[in-house]
């Protein structure tokens, strides 16, 4: 008996102080990224994908420079068409200033956070925007409504005839009176 309250003694007594430990709040953790490798220190073949973003490399925080060097490692496997699209938007990116930057991947956040449906209506807003005219798209533009893009045309208004419907005919037709019953 003595020793089972003894043992209970001390399984209390480890419980008490383990108890503030366990009760702690975590501690923040920095997640970081590895520091990623100069512009002189990538190979050549990292380096002509990466040309466009040559003067900016050395400036990119390691995040970055990490994402950039895994679109060039994943380069080589993409279709013709995805590289020259990827060339593209690259040079366009390295045109940018920071500010624009900055509100590109604001509005991608934004957009990411969006309900699946809203994605889809917002997909195909690009889309039949993507699809106008350079004038159109102008138009659009300066007007900022696109709310027009996914509307359907307008029906065309058919001509009208000259058949009545039997239905309409009945409404029509004038009310009968006491006057008239008494003729």
């Amino acid at each position: 008996m003595a020793k089972r309250r003894y043992l209970g003694g001390v399984i209390l007594c480890l419980v008490l102080i383990a108890a503030p430990a366990l009760a702690a709040p975590p501690q923040a953790v920095a997640i970081c990224t590895l520091p990623q490798p100069a512009w002189g220190n990538l190979n050549t073949q990292q380096k002509s994908i990466l040309a466009p973003l040559a003067k900016e490399r050395e400036t990119m925080e390691n995040v970055r420079r990490k994402k950039w060097l895994g679109i060039a490692d994943h380069y080589p496997t993409m279709e013709p068409d995805e590289q020259l699209r990827t060339q593209n938007r690259m040079r366009e990116w390295a045109r940018l200033t920071p500010e624009q930057r900055a509100k590109i991947r604001d509005r991608y956040k934004d957009f990411n956070q969006l309900p699946a449906e809203q994605k889809i209506v917002v997909k195909k807003k690009w889309e039949a925007y993507s699809n106008l005219p350079k004038d159109e798209k102008q138009r659009v533009r300066e007007t900022g409504k696109s709310t027009s893009l996914l509307s359907p045309p307008p029906r065309p208004i058919e001509p009208a005839t000259n058949e009545i419907s039997p239905n309409l005919s009945e409404l029509t037709a004038q009310p009968r009176t006491s006057e008239t019953h008494q003729r």
